[in-house]
């Protein structure tokens, strides 16, 4: 009880702050010369250097009311060829403008509904990408799956491509939970995606749940856990629901009197995450369970975590392209984001310009403040001896810098001459105390994501 007093005391139940998915975060990007910028910097890839690469599918046959994400519902099939189209078209524009030699060593699917693609195009989109840009030796090609949304030609079709991760969403197992969010989703058809999933080979699983949905409690997540547990997922990302109708006008269906508070959100987690911990997972981050032997298990022990817009992450390239309405790329000079509306999108793709509409370019402080916010996300401390080699700031400018934050957080962080930590007991603080280090938390835009 006393620990739980002193994280409310600290924000924990009432903060909002960003998941720090990007430094700064994309609430402060800016739309100024970002097209001609990306181009400079595409052109500016090495050759024969490894990528990673994003593509974004905004389409779901449902929309899901708990959903934040950039999605547009549909019943037809038309208006996904159409996107498809305009993806080649925005790929061979990307090809036309880089080097030669590039490879991938990460390529992710998501949404949206990736799997709403029939066969055909699933295989014309995955072949183009790969006469593109091949997949490296080592590489890693993801879709997100939607189990209701999945069907033995579109699986075939998908492992003939080279899928070789699978990522499904369950969020929760109740139906009583299910329908008042808006994702009906059986046990039962879940187990019969994961069945497809394993019969084609395909031998490392992810499956996202959520805490802190209505009608939720410590037996129901205690249920929801124990049957994802069956299906034997390598990774699981346990995510807070953040409910957020003024930004995802979908979610007033969500029936707001039923959403636990927030102590009980905090009990949740924690439910869910003592019962993997005993399962044997491995925790990871702030909200990631992976299995000993899963490669991200591997990065965490190996200090090789990183964070990036899919959340946690191996991938050691620093160059990421996103693929599609909304995505959003990383370069070693900033970022560039696509134009989020699919209209939009298409008319500056059709028109043979590059499709991103706002970024934001680094400075040297944003480059050494994202690398000390990536480092307590994923290790939950900072190496002096890093932040000296790598970005030239003298132990005196750290000390300067730490004071402030532990004289705030007193016993939930830890100062030492090497390093910068947040002690076991502040770790459900990780974002509020990263936010300390946020140069633009004091803008007009800070606090816009719920925790």
């Amino acid at each position: 009880m006393k620990q739980v007093s002193q994280l409310q005391e600290y924000g924990l139940f009432d903060a909002r702050v960003p998941r720090y998915t990007s430094y700064p975060p994309a609430n402060h990007f800016a739309a100024e010369g970002i097209s001609d910028l990306a181009q400079d910097w595409i052109a500016a890839i090495p050759a024969g250097c490894e990528i990673s690469l994003y593509v974004h599918v905004p389409f779901c046959r449902r929309l899901c009311w708990f959903c934040a994400c950039r999605t547009q519902g549909t019943q037809s099939l038309d208006p996904v060829r159409i996107y498809v189209e305009t993806l080649l078209s925005e790929l061979r524009q990307l090809r036309a403008r880089m080097p030669e030699g590039v490879r991938l060593s990460r390529l992710h699917w998501g949404g949206g509904t990736p799997t709403l693609l029939p066969p055909d195009l699933i295989m014309q989109l995955a072949g183009a990408i790969f006469d593109a840009f091949p997949l490296s030796e080592q590489g890693e090609f993801s879709v997100e799956i939607d189990p209701t949304e999945i069907d033995a030609p579109r699986m075939a079709a998908l492992a003939a491509a080279g899928m070789n991760r699978a990522s499904i969403g369950v969020q929760d197992f109740n139906p009583d939970i299910q329908a008042a969010i808006g994702r009906p989703q059986s046990f039962q058809v879940t187990a019969q995606a994961v069945s497809m999933i394993r019969d084609h080979g395909i031998e490392s699983l992810n499956a996202d749940i959520l805490y802190g949905l209505p009608h939720q409690d410590n037996m129901r997540m205690a249920e929801t856990v124990q049957k994802l547990m069956a299906l034997s997922p390598d990774r699981v990302a346990l995510y807070g629901y953040a409910h957020v109708p003024w930004m995802s006008k979908r979610q007033v269906m969500i029936p707001e009197q039923h959403l636990p508070d927030p102590r009980s959100r905090l009990t949740l987690f924690q439910t869910a995450r003592q019962l993997f911990l005993a399962d044997g997972f491995s925790e990871i981050g702030i909200d990631h369970f992976a299995r000993p032997n899963d490669s991200l298990a591997r990065a965490r022990n190996l200090g090789r975590l990183r964070r990036n817009f899919q959340g946690y992450t191996d991938d050691r390239s620093r160059i990421l392209l996103g693929l599609g309405a909304s995505s959003i790329s990383r370069f070693p000079q900033g970022y560039a984001q696509n134009a989020p509306a699919t209209g939009a999108y298409t008319a500056l793709v059709r028109a043979g310009k590059l499709p991103s509409t706002r970024g934001h370019v680094f400075s040297a402080e944003d480059r050494w403040r994202g690398r000390m916010i990536e480092s307590l996300m994923c290790h939950f401390h900072i190496e002096t001896a890093e932040m000296v080699r790598d970005y030239g700031i003298s132990p005196s400018q750290l000390t300067h810098l730490y004071g402030p934050i532990r004289a705030k957080f007193r016993n939930l962080v830890r100062v030492t001459p090497h390093a910068f930590h947040i002690t076991q007991e502040g770790r459900p603080l990780t974002r509020i105390i990263a936010q300390q280090f946020d140069a633009y938390a004091s803008g007009p835009n800070s606090h816009s994501q719920a925790v």
